[in-house]
């Protein structure tokens, strides 16, 4: 039966705006060219999510053919790739290959079978296991790195939330290096499906995992407006915590609703706006508004998925999953992540858990902030086990 023709998304003006209209975006491997054009001026492509400090990781890392590996959150699978082609040590495999089959037969030609047969060979030195609780984009993950060669055989998905280190260890660890990067997943924030941005309106939902647990929407409706008003301050700073919580409160006392992320960034606009110009910390009211937006929404998509909880069990059970000598990478993105962390590699230190932690965090390069703006609020600590 012949397919029907499925026809792209139409769109007024030169370029699309909606996450549904940016179909090339959607499909890197076919639209390279627009990939790149949108990386180059400082975007991050819908659907994709561009992995932070790379380099940076792999050189603390050191990843050695042979070596078990865990990605505690693997999101689009970036860091997954680049620790996948340091642990196979793919690029010295191919070029070996090719100029072996080269010298064999100059008119021989590599078939792709060929190319995946001889990373087959590489991949049986070593395994990277990577946990993510998102059911939709671990999936399209999973598929998309068995696209370019990682199979069953060198990588392994698994479904479960990173505090659960301590059971995924005692099936497939002790591991020799380990990386967690806290940061929600680009993809997760450019679906509007989601909920997680103020930027795009729909359903105010914000779970890693919308199979579970009560939606943002659900959660806000039960909290108090003094509940409201601490979970502000204390999951992102809001130094406008006890306005936006006392609006909050106001339309549920009022008998209405927030249940989409375009009535709760109305609501925090009203709060930020009534407040007098000689109290606002940012330099302009316009300013004020942008960033009390983005706390907002960092701070309930924390309380929606329990992550300082979650990062807090984790720590606790991380040294009991790294093999003696293991390194450590732990990415965070604001300054609870941040501090939890310090706190817990500090005490590991001292107790003999670790033989190093980085005293300093490390952040990106200003070439990378521009290329990725994503990456600016990143810090990295690293850890190697006792």
């Amino acid at each position: 039966m012949e397919q029907k023709h499925k026809r792209r998304p139409h769109y007024s003006g030169k370029y699309p705006r909606l996450f549904e209209e940016k179909y090339k975006e959607q499909n890197p491997e076919k639209y390279g060219d627009t990939i790149e054009h949108v990386i180059s001026k400082g975007s991050t492509p819908a659907g994709m999510h561009i992995p932070i400090m790379v380099d940076e990781i792999l050189e603390f890392l050191q990843i050695k053919p042979g070596e078990i590996g865990l990605d505690c959150t693997l999101g689009y699978g970036g860091h997954s790739l680049r620790m996948l082609q340091a642990l196979s040590s793919q690029t010295q495999n191919a070029e070996m290959s090719a100029d072996s089959m080269t010298c064999m037969s100059s008119s021989t030609e590599i078939s792709e079978a060929d190319e995946k047969k001889e990373r087959g060979v590489a991949h049986g030195a070593g395994h990277l296991y990577a946990l993510d609780v998102d059911p939709i984009e671990i999936v399209k993950t999973r598929e998309r790195l068995k696209e370019k060669g990682y199979g069953e055989e060198i990588f392994t998905a698994i479904r479960t939330n990173f505090r659960n280190i301590d059971e995924v260890a005692e099936k497939y660890g002790p591991f020799d290096f380990v990386l967690a990067d806290l940061g929600i997943s680009s993809m997760q924030i450019d679906n509007p499906e989601r909920g997680f941005s103020y930027k795009t309106d729909g359903p105010l939902d914000m779970r890693l995992d919308p199979s579970r647990g009560e939606s943002a929407a659900q959660r806000l409706a039960t909290l108090s407006e003094t509940e409201i008003a601490s979970m502000l301050y204390e999951n992102s700073d809001e130094p406008y915590a006890a306005e936006i919580a006392k609006a909050v409160a106001e339309v549920y006392r009022r008998g209405g609703k927030i249940e989409t992320t375009g009535e709760l960034r109305e609501v925090v606009k009203k709060a930020v706006v009534r407040i007098p110009a000689k109290k606002l910390v940012e330099e302009s009211r316009e300013d004020a508004i942008k960033k009390a937006y983005a706390r907002t929404f960092q701070a309930l998509r924390i309380d929606v998925n329990s992550e300082m909880e979650v990062l807090y069990e984790f720590l606790e059970k991380l040294p009991g999953a790294v093999r003696e000598g293991g390194r450590i990478c732990i990415l965070t993105f604001h300054s609870g992540e941040d501090r939890l962390v310090k706190k817990a590699f500090k005490a590991g230190l001292r107790d003999g858990l670790y033989s190093y932690a980085s005293k300093d965090v490390i952040r990106p390069s200003k070439e990378e902030c521009f290329r990725n703006p994503r990456a600016r609020s990143t810090k990295l600590r690293c850890a190697m086990k006792a």
